[in-house]
């Protein structure tokens, strides 16, 4: 049995650590004077925080274990990341992640067998800075047994007015081999994401930002292993092989006082599959004091499901699908990051104690659990830990 549709639900745990490296690429650009408030909303990777005009990210090297446990699937292991700069206007950086998954998710174990697989990715990237540009290229490379992904992305940043206002764009293009347990790989997907961003200083203390992405998704896009429900009986489930999506996102944030700032963000999205969905996010960070660094959050989830999906269908359909990911749902997020210096030489390195946890309430509408009869719900907690050395 593949990880396919445990593919998303890891995704979350991942979110933790890689939407900090997405804010603070933003905050990295922008005048040192409007992003003091912001580098502390950058939690426990905040210390990347650079001056006026873009400039190349630190020197660094992180190794982390990250858990996520929830639903009967637990995933585990380390990561690592190694960023050196080149002289003064190229920074290269590879990073390492490993995924040890043991699933017994409702769908494995109402249709199939718990199992256990492990994941490798691989991720090359270098930034280019040059005037008020910067251009970053990556590529990565992801295998686990039945279940192959190599992505090459291509983005440009850049300041105008006077370093007020940064614009940016970026393309990637995505390519999946599919396999099956004892049928070798016999199908594939083709992805193209399209990102255009804008972020503007609006004061000495707070700045406000928006992105839109376009993603379109050709080829297998379902599970080999995954059935639907028609009349009562396990049917082969049929989805689409063409997928169009939207996304948009606004985000604010800023110091309220001295040591003190907040953020709120809002997520829309919405797909041709007739999917629509809503993410809020509140977040609050604060010092302790100078080796302290806190950050809370909360986020609220909502889903509509799609044209084809159905908990058990009662009629005939081109289409039909019980992946609950398409379902209707909505789930609660609570999280804390806390960064700790352990040691600092000014000039020369640091040395921080990184500890993330959230803890997520899953509830499905439409999802029901056959060993039961009851709406399908669900809590995960997502913890990672990792040390981060700035030099």
């Amino acid at each position: 049995m593949a990880a396919t549709d445990g593919r998303r639900v890891l995704s979350i745990a991942r979110a933790l650590g890689a939407g900090l490296r997405r804010v603070m690429a933003v905050l990295r650009r922008q005048p040192r004077s409007a992003v003091q408030a912001a580098g502390l909303l950058g939690g426990a990777l905040a210390s990347g925080v650079a001056g006026a005009a873009p400039t190349l990210p630190e020197d660094r090297a992180d190794a982390m274990l990250h858990v996520y446990e929830g639903g009967g699937l637990k995933a585990y292991g380390p990561a690592f990341l190694v960023r050196k700069k080149l002289g003064e206007n190229l920074s290269l950086s590879a990073n390492y992640y490993v995924d040890i998954v043991s699933n017994a998710s409702i769908d494995v174990v109402t249709t199939a067998s718990p199992y256990k697989e492990t994941r490798n990715e691989y991720i090359f990237a270098a930034d280019y800075v040059v005037r008020d540009a910067t251009l970053s290229v990556s590529t990565s490379h992801s295998k686990e047994p039945d279940y192959i992904a190599d992505a090459t992305s291509v983005d440009v940043a850049q300041e105008v007015f006077g370093g007020m206002t940064t614009l940016s764009l970026g393309f990637t293009r995505a390519e999946d081999k599919v396999g099956r347990k004892n049928d070798g790989f016999f199908d594939h997907a083709v992805h193209w994401r399209y990102r255009l961003g804008l972020t503007q200083i609006l004061s000495p203390t707070w700045l406000a930002s928006v992105n839109w992405e376009a993603v379109a998704d050709d080829g297998f896009l379902g599970s080999p292993y995954r059935v639907a429900r028609a009349f009562g009986a396990a049917v082969p489930e049929r989805n689409p092989r063409t997928r169009s999506s939207r996304a948009i996102k606004f985000r604010v944030l800023g110091e309220v006082k001295p040591g003190h700032a907040v953020r709120a963000e809002y997520r829309y999205f919405w797909d041709n599959w007739q999917i629509k969905a809503h993410t809020t996010e509140l977040g609050y960070s604060r010092h302790i004091d100078e080796l302290w660094l806190v950050d809370w959050y909360g986020r609220y989830y909502t889903q509509g499901k799609a044209l084809f999906y159905s908990d058990n269908a009662t009629s005939a359909t081109t289409y039909l699908s019980r992946n609950r990911q398409l379902a209707t749902f909505k789930s609660m997020s609570l999280g804390a990051k806390m960064a700790y210096t352990l040691k600092r030489v000014p000039g020369s390195y640091d040395l921080k104690l990184n500890v993330a946890v959230e803890r997520i309430s899953f509830k499905f509408s439409d999802f029901t659990d056959i060993r039961t009869g009851q709406a399908y719900k669900h809590d995960a907690n997502v913890v990672q830990v990792f040390l981060t050395a700035n030099f």
